[in-house]
Formats: structure tokens, sequence, C-alpha cells
């Protein structure tokens, strides 16, 4: 169940993030030449009416999508390379095929020593020791040297040549579905509760049994000060709580004032450790109206956004590798959510949704963001950078990004082993 869960919150987030591009790089012209479920070896392929290759890969990692002339999309076929071509009545090359499967019966056998797939869109080879060159279809396939099937890339149908507010919302597009999982993932985890989470409100549930229920506190309860801390809401509820705690020893006591029926109360109370972090037994309160329940979704991505930036100025200004988290802290986050069922899964990925959202316009190259600023450069600029500029600027950036993970996941196995 752990690993099932890691899974489908992992793959419903990439998926989603993934459908964005994939949507919008379509209504921009952009011709998507893969949708793959997975990653790896490809275990089932189906070529659409639209020309994409719908695909599902061994490994169930998320997946992505192949976008013309996007990113290292490319066709190579090597001098002298057998293939075989299927032919339309007309002559016209309809299928190239480089994997020596899945041959037609009346397919031509050629030895490649010519090929223009973007403008001319024509093939040369020889053909029973005589050099010929046959023109190509616009909307012929190549079945990849793996068996994959996909339509070739001509440059009317490529990324770089969509229109600058096309290119812009196909890069803005995945970022944007993570937060659209979120605000329907929150909202759906409302109506399950029967409530949705109010963190602008001092008012409290109280968790049976915990600290403050031994104390005598009841739900819907107002906390107003912890210490010397003013509590107005949720937030700032959970920061006096750590700062009232923090180098206090292993039992130390905090004060709370609280109001019921318009009189003020005080307690002392001893709050219980748990991970390094004290709890003082309470949750939030919550709002019961359908359309509380209903817009929810919206007021806890922002919520959950917000702490999320938070999170990474810090990070940006006091960086540390134990502040980030790759795939096996994902891994161990999910096999929690597990053991507590359906909605701690639920709010883990709705969380998750928004950090790689968020992750994703980070203005690095590599990713949707890095992209995006190359496209409003392009559009104050009003002209494209020089392809090989961007090239570069894209290398270097999946260059950071490789070493970043690889740093993260190592860090993430050490913490995981030396627990």
């Amino acid at each position: 169940m752990q690993f099932i869960a890691f899974i489908i919150i992992f793959g419903v987030i990439v998926l989603v993030h993934e459908f964005g591009h994939f949507y919008f790089a379509k209504k921009s012209g952009i011709l998507v030449r893969e949708f793959a479920i997975g990653m790896g070896p490809k275990i089932f392929a189906h070529v659409g009416k639209d020309g994409t290759a719908y695909t599902i890969r061994i490994l169930p990692l998320g997946g992505y999508v192949r976008m013309a002339g996007w990113g290292e999309d490319t066709t190579e076929i090597k001098t002298g390379t057998p293939v075989s071509l299927t032919l339309n009545p007309d002559g016209t090359v309809v299928r190239i095929n480089l994997s020596g499967k899945n041959i037609d019966q009346t397919a031509l056998p050629m030895n490649v020593t010519d090929f223009d797939f973007e403008d001319k869109l024509e093939i040369t080879g020889i053909v029973i020791e005589e050099t010929k060159t046959y023109p190509v279809h616009h909307d012929a396939t190549i079945v990849e040297e793996d068996g994959t099937e996909v339509r070739i890339a001509p440059l009317d149908v490529q990324y770089q040549n969509a229109s600058i507010w096309g290119r812009l919302i196909t890069n803005f597009a995945g970022p944007m579905n993570n937060f659209i999982l979120s605000i329907v993932v929150y909202s759906l985890l409302a109506f399950m509760r029967g409530g949705a989470v109010d963190y602008y409100s001092n008012h409290v549930q109280v968790v049976p049994q915990g600290v403050v229920a031994k104390a005598g506190l009841k739900d819907n309860d107002q906390i107003v000060q912890i210490n010397q801390y003013k509590i107005s809401n949720w937030e700032e509820l959970t920061d006096a709580v750590q700062k009232a705690t923090d180098g206090k020893g292993k039992n130390p006591e905090i004060t709370i004032r609280y109001e019921r029926d318009e009189k003020t109360q005080e307690v002392t109370v001893k709050p219980e450790e748990d991970g390094g972090r004290y709890y003082i037994g309470v949750t939030n309160a919550v709002k019961t109206g359908f359309f509380d329940k209903l817009f929810s979704g919206v007021t806890d991505t922002w919520y959950t956004a917000t702490r999320i930036f938070t999170a990474l100025k810090d990070i940006i200004f006091h960086f540390s590798l134990n502040k980030l988290g790759g795939p096996v802290a994902i891994y161990k986050a999910s096999s929690q959510a597990a053991e507590l069922g359906l909605p701690a899964i639920l709010s883990l990925m709705a969380m998750l949704s928004i950090n790689i959202g968020i992750f994703n316009l980070i203005p690095i190259p590599a990713l949707d963001g890095g992209k995006i600023l190359i496209n409003l450069i392009e559009l104050v600029r009003r002209k494209p950078l020089k392809q090989e500029v961007e090239t570069y600027l894209t290398l270097a950036g999946v260059a950071v990004m490789v070493i970043l993970m690889i740093a993260v996941t190592w860090n993430d196995i050490m913490k995981l082993f030396l627990k």
C-alpha cells in the first residue's frame, strides 16, 4: 500500500502537469509527438488520429510530453542505416521504419545517405545499388529503433514556430494544472471531512485526550495568547508554540490564554514532543457551509503556497540540503500518509502538487520558469534569442538540476539509513 500510494501521488501530479503542456501545445498548433505514461521501455503504444503516439512505459513514475522541436526532440539517422519505406500510391513516403520490426510486406528497403524531415521533406538512399530520393508526406510517421512510432516534425508544427503567446501558455500550463489539481483535491477533502479548514481564525478544534483537552479546553475555544505571543490565526498559533518551546529543555511549560463565551481563562500545560516539534493537541477550526467547502480549495491552496514561498525564501538565503527533498523523501512521506488513510494521501498530493508547480516556475532554463523567462525576453526584444544561446542556457540549467537532484537524493538516502 505504501508503494501504491507513492505511485498514485507522484504519478497523478506529474501526469496532470504534463497534460497541461499537452493540451495547450495542441491548441497552439504544436505537434505533440508522444504523450507517455511512465518512463523507460514502452509496453504499449497507439498512434491517435491527432498524430500523437500514446504510450505506456514500464516504470510507473509520472510521464512526459514530447513536443516537436522542443528540448532534445530530434530525429537522427546515421548514414548507411537500413530502413524500410512504406509508400502511398503517389510514391510518397508515409512511413519510415528504423526498428527492423513490424515491417510492411510491401515496404521498400533502403540504406539512408541523406534525409530532411523538417524543410524539404525528402529521404535519399541506396535502393538496389541505385541512389534514389523520395518525397516524404507531411504527416508521415517514423518507427524509431525502440519500436515507438511517432510523426515526423516538419518546421511548421515545431515548438519554436508557434506564436509567442502559444509557447508562453504551453510552458505555463504545466504549473497551472498543478495548482488546479490542488484546488480540486482540497475542495474534495473539505466535503469528505464535513468542513473547510479555517487558517485565518484563532478558534480551534481540540484533539480528544490531547494536552489542552486534559487542561479543560473545548472545541471552538479561542486561543488569544501563548506566553507573551499574541494569537489571531493558525499560523501565529503554530509559530507561538514553536517559539515558546524553543530552547526550553525536554519538558517545557507554556501558558495559554483563551476565550470562551467572552470570558478569558488561562492554563499552564506541557506540550508533547514528536519528531523534534512540540504540540498542544489542537487542530484548525472548520467552516461547514456549502460554499465554504466549495471554495476551500482556493483558500487552502493559497495558504499552502504562501507557506511554501516562505520556506523557499529561507532555502535561498540559508541554503541547506536538509531543507530539500527528492523522490526518496516523497516516498517516505507517501508511506506515512498511506498509514493514515485516504484523507492524508489526498492532503499530501495537494501539497506536493503546489510544491512542484512553484518549483517549476523558478526561472532556471531547464524548468518551465526558465522557458517562460525566455518567452518574456523574446516578447520584450520582439525577436527570439539565438538558438545557440538558448541551447547553452538550457544545458547549463539541466546540469544544475542534475547535480542538485543527485545531491538531494543522496542526502535523503543518508538521512534514511543514518536515522
